[in-house]
């Protein structure tokens, strides 16, 4: 078990309605370490049913492996306002299990993920994916989503920009979110 004085686990999550990314890192110190990542696949079928699976899969894994802090890529809007909403719910729904978990949550751009881990808020999703790889030793390329939200925790974990100090310090929670 991690010793909280000195320890800090996060938990990233890079939401999807058909596959939403996690990824659980330790921070020691300016060390971080490698704990867990997957990605939740939803089946194809009604919305309320594909959001129960996001919020229940990531239940599960907060339950799993306890994390202290959460880290979510927040929505782009693109091209097509239905995908933009669709995808906003997948948020809401991973949003939603770390609040009932009572836990923290933090929320970065995809620009702001991408500058903290690569250096370059542009950086393509093989970038991405090799950085995240480099930065936790990890023997194999992680899945892009299973990346992108290790990215998440990682941009957290160096304080929303790379500056070493946790995003969170000074703020405190409340309703499930820092202000």
């Amino acid at each position: 078990m991690l010793n909280s004085s000195t320890s800090v686990r996060i938990f990233g999550i890079d939401p999807g309605l058909r596959i939403t990314g996690f990824g659980i890192i330790d921070k020691q110190g300016q060390h971080l370490h490698y704990v867990a990542s997957g990605c939740i696949k939803t089946p194809d079928g009604e919305l309320p049913q594909r959001l129960k699976v996001i919020l229940s899969g990531l239940g599960e894994v907060i339950a799993q492996h306890q994390p202290q802090q959460v880290a979510v890529e927040k929505v782009f809007v693109n091209v097509n306002p239905q995908s933009t909403l669709l995808l906003g719910q997948a948020r809401g729904a991973a949003i939603c299990a770390a609040v009932l978990a009572d836990l923290p949550v933090a929320e970065y751009t995809a620009l702001q993920v991408k500058q903290a881990v690569v250096g370059n808020g542009h950086a393509d999703k093989e970038q991405v994916q090799a950085m995240v790889q480099r930065l936790l030793k990890l023997s194999g390329t992680p899945s892009p989503d299973a990346a992108d939200a290790l990215a998440c925790a990682i941009c957290h974990a160096h304080g929303g920009m790379g500056l070493g100090a946790l995003i969170t310090k000074n703020f405190r929670v409340k309703k499930g979110r820092l202000v």
